[in-house]
């Protein structure tokens, strides 16, 4: 593959990445899931059993296990076309990886924000309507 070709598919690597790894981590169709993980990480008296199931609650971690599966199903390997490459892919992917997910994560909080500034908005303009709909009927 050329570099730009490389570029490419890590692009669209990491977003699949990303995409599962947040899904899995963050999502409420996981949460029941997830809440039994994070009550058996922090309970198990193995440490082996308590890391394993930390993983399903951290997206950092999570998007390693999901990159590894992502690199042997695809084969994808980075600048160097032996068993180098795949390093350098396993590491890279889920980098950029994360890096979306907090891009992600800040655009949904500037999106909360922002329907919050709304609400208000709309609860101050119904108050408004309201005092002057009882000043009305006062007069």
């Amino acid at each position: 593959m050329t570099i730009g070709e490389q570029v490419y598919w890590l692009a669209i690597l990491s977003m699949v990445v990303a995409c599962i790894s947040w899904t899995v981590t963050q999502e409420e169709i996981f949460r029941e899931w997830r809440e039994i993980c994070n009550d058996k990480s922090k309970t198990c008296g193995n440490i082996f059993q308590r890391k394993f199931f930390y993983v399903f609650t951290c997206e950092y971690c999570f998007s390693h296990w999901v990159t590894l599966v992502v690199v042997i199903l695809t084969g994808f390997r980075l600048l160097i076309d032996d068993w180098r490459g795949y390093i350098l892919a396993f590491f890279l992917i889920p980098w950029i990886a994360n890096q979306w997910m907090s891009l992600y994560r800040r655009l949904r909080v500037d999106i909360k924000h922002e329907n919050l500034k709304a609400e208000v908005v709309e609860h101050e303009k119904k108050e408004k309507e309201k005092a002057e709909k009882e000043k009305a009927a006062e007069a």
